[in-house]
């Protein structure tokens, strides 16, 4: 029989590996924009998703290893990713550096809304550790939004 701290868990685990998901693909998706933005703010918006990228791709690592430490398998593939992560794909090299601005702002607040979400099941399962890291990514996370649309016109 399944106790309510088991249903916790498994809602936090399940969280936890979207939470990965989204990270991973909005890594790969920020690299791309770094890669391919184009236009008069060229260098400056080169170096921000730059930075932003870095700064997700140091949180993939510790969220898997939340993952692990609560006795979970983490996901294991890019398949994985696709099917659990919230951000949508962008395959468009041509995308306009705004575009690429609205879309980054608008897949960090979705970010946001997962990582609050969370905040629920990680104090019904007890695991301090990943409540307290919850407020340190969403902090990033809002930082990163607040970052996106301050360069906005």
């Amino acid at each position: 029989m399944a106790h309510a701290g088991d249903n916790s868990k498994t809602a936090l685990i399940d969280g936890l590996n979207g939470l990965l998901a989204d990270h991973l693909a909005l890594y790969f998706k920020t690299k791309n924009f770094h890669w391919h933005v184009t236009g008069p703010r060229f260098r400056d918006l080169h170096l921000l998703f730059d930075e932003q990228a870095i700064e997700i791709r140091d949180q993939i690592d510790a969220i898997g290893e939340r993952v692990r430490k609560n006795g979970a398998m983490t996901l294991t593939s890019i398949g994985s990713v696709a099917q659990h992560t919230q951000i949508a794909d962008q395959d468009d090299t041509t995308l306009k550096a705004e575009a690429m601005i609205e879309e980054l702002r608008d897949d960090n607040q979705k970010l946001v809304e997962r990582l609050k979400a969370l905040k629920k099941h990680a104090e019904a399962a007890g695991d301090n550790a990943t409540d307290g890291l919850l407020d340190d990514w969403t902090d990033m996370a809002e930082e990163r939004v607040w970052f996106l649309s301050s360069t906005l016109s």
